[in-house]
């Protein structure tokens, strides 16, 4: 399914976009150096309620996952990098967690996903993983607008994944979002320009690159839903929302103003 939203339903949009960006930015403050996942996901919960929003997480089961995710956030530590279920796991200085959230409010959805460094430690590795996706991600947005197809976007993002030198797995990447989650299209995280969905304004995209520091093959975890490098290398994840506009793209998980 593909929905194109109409401006009531746009404006909605914005507002669960800001709800997601002002959570993920509120958990990453409280990611310290022995927080545990277990309590960043019990304030993502709160934060959720706060705001008359609702998890599109805790009862997400889809044929990839093992029975419903039960989870109000995604949290992946080092080598995990997506879909990470919070555990009884303190932080350590150094860490690269990754934290990922979907919600829904006034029937509209968005999805956002955002790699940082716990405490003082800054592995370069790590750093280079970091900036690549966020460079990737802006790639990604500058390129959408209408009459763009869809390969213009994975193009674009695998040009900057590639050229720093990362593998590119190709089996989870970017979607539709709408009433839902994850709708049609997808938007893989490397493509040939030109194939594919023409967007037009109204559509709602979550574009997500990631990517892992030396291979593109993912394993999971015994919980049957944490997906980690195959080797073991470090990972990161960056991701918006955004709607295409008559110009061109719009941001909607970006963090407001303090």
């Amino acid at each position: 399914m593909i929905e194109i939203l109409n401006p009531t339903l746009l404006s909605r949009a914005r507002e669960t976009g800001a709800v997601v960006a002002d959570v993920l930015r509120t958990l990453k403050d409280r990611s310290a150096v022995g927080t545990n996942l277990m309590d960043l996901d019990r304030w993502a919960k709160a934060l959720i309620t706060e705001a008359g929003a609702v998890s599109c997480y805790v009862d997400y089961a889809p044929s990839f996952g093992h029975g419903p995710f039960g989870h109000y956030v995604c949290a992946s530590v080092n080598d995990a990098v997506l879909h990470g279920r919070p555990y009884d796991y303190r932080l350590a200085d150094g860490d690269l967690l990754t934290l990922d959230l979907a919600v829904s409010k006034g029937g509209v959805a968005a999805d956002a996903a955002i790699s940082f460094l716990v405490g003082e430690a800054r592995p370069p590795e790590s750093v280079a993983l970091i900036s690549t996706t966020e460079r990737a991600l802006a790639a990604g947005i500058a390129a959408a607008g209408p009459g763009v197809r869809v390969g213009d976007l994975s193009h674009a993002i695998g040009t900057v994944l590639r050229g720093a030198g990362y593998p590119v797995n190709t089996q989870f990447g970017g979607h539709g979002i709408g009433s839902t989650m994850h709708q049609d299209p997808h938007i893989a995280n490397t493509g040939r320009p030109g194939r594919g969905y023409t967007l037009r304004p109204g559509l709602l995209l979550a574009l997500e690159p990631w990517v892992m520091a030396d291979t593109a093959r993912l394993v999971t975890d015994a919980d049957g839903w944490t997906l980690r490098s195959a080797t073991g290398c470090r990972t990161a994840h960056s991701e918006h929302t955004i709607a295409i506009t008559d110009d061109g793209a719009e941001i909607l998980t970006l963090p407001r103003p303090y």
